[in-house]
């Protein structure tokens, strides 16, 4: 009975995917700060008109959503400041015309709603946020029009600019921007050789309408959540060869402050197309390329380029992305503190993978 009543217990309280204690500590964190500086900054703007709320009881769910789902689509600057202020002002609208509270709420919520959903800034606390212009009480009513300015939308604009400077040091982007799906780099109309075997556009559309219920989380995301997963199944179902495993360790490299003649002779003398970058203790720095400068050079960081860099023990899978991005010839491998200690190239990768493919293992 009492194994029975725990299992339906911990069904009506889903774990958000990803979320651990460290984000719900940041989470609460970000709450503090940023509805605490929100009020007082409001509360100097708007002076001493004591009649007006420093703070609405929307912004509350809209800090949840900006400080514990920063990457939902509901909680990105736009969504945040757009849903609550419009949302405001159709609730302000249809109070003019419905004297009715009840019915006026519903439309409120309704029309809030639809609003958002057409320009793009959906928001659930937009949805009570339609309601203060209906049941917001005098201040509202004095206010009209001016209260989805003061103190909605300056309440949402400084939660938002609070949320953009904290999440600069939570280790969370925001704004949310998902790593794209990779793009051809050609110029073309075919798809990028990863995407060629892998999930579609239409697989996604087939899938999502065939659950029937949306998601809180961009196709970007999604896209790359699945295809993580599906590189993660590949590693604990075969046995596969480690970076360390494939790797070429006589690298040769050229540091930072050499002079770019230097580099080109060794890309010349010994056939390569790509020639890594060091700093004086051996880190990585970048890599020079073997093309000819369009102007003359004095040092080699004016053609130096990012890097792409793994670190041994990591799957040759994980080749796959850097090595097939139109953009990397090669992966640099490091130790733990970044130093240079290997190099494997697109050719490293064909056959450990060729390997993989003939007689699933990709150890030599």
């Amino acid at each position: 009975m009492q194994n029975t009543f725990l299992g339906a217990l911990r069904g009506l309280t889903p774990r958000m995917a990803g979320s651990n204690f460290r984000d719900r500590s940041i989470a609460c964190l970000g709450a503090l700060i940023g509805i605490g500086l929100a009020g007082l900054a409001t509360g100097w703007v708007v002076g001493n008109e004591g009649h007006l709320p420093l703070l609405v009881a929307p912004l509350g769910a809209s800090a949840v959503l900006l400080f514990a789902v920063p990457s939902s689509p509901l909680a990105q600057p736009w969504s945040i400041i757009g849903g609550n202020t419009v949302s405001a002002l159709v609730g302000i609208a249809i109070a003019h015309f419905v004297p009715d509270k009840a019915i006026a709420a519903a439309l409120a919520v309704a029309g809030a709603i639809a609003v958002m959903s057409l320009l793009r800034c959906l928001h659930p606390p937009g949805g009570a946020a339609s309601l203060l212009g209906v049941l917001g009480g005098p201040a509202a009513a004095s206010y009209s029009f001016g209260f989805a300015l003061v103190p909605v939308a300056l309440n949402s604009v400084l939660l938002v600019i609070t949320g953009l400077l904290f999440h600069r040091f939570s280790r969370h982007s925001y704004p949310h921007r998902p790593k794209p799906v990779m793009a051809t780099t050609h110029g073309t109309k075919d798809l990028p050789p990863q995407l060629r075997t892998s999930l579609t556009d239409s697989d996604f559309d087939a899938a999502l309408a065939e659950g029937g219920e949306p998601m809180d989380i961009s196709r970007d995301d999604l896209h790359r959540i699945l295809r993580r997963a599906e590189l993660a199944a590949m590693e604990r179902t075969s046995s596969v060869a480690r970076y360390a495993d494939i790797m070429s360790r006589d690298v040769l490299a050229v540091r930072t402050d050499a002079p770019w003649r230097e580099a080109h002779s060794l890309l010349l003398e010994h056939d390569l197309r790509i020639l890594p970058v060091v700093d004086e203790q051996g880190r990585v720095a970048g890599i020079v390329e073997m093309r000819e400068p369009d102007h003359a050079l004095t040092s080699i960081s004016e053609m130096m380029s990012e890097a792409a860099t793994a670190l041994p023990d990591d799957s040759v899978l994980r080749l796959v992305a850097p090595l097939s991005d139109g953009r990397h010839h090669a992966v640099l491998i490091t130790d733990g503190t970044g130093k240079l200690v290997g190099l494997v190239t697109q050719t490293d990768m064909i056959v450990a993978l060729a390997r993989l493919a003939i007689t699933g293992a990709a150890r030599p």
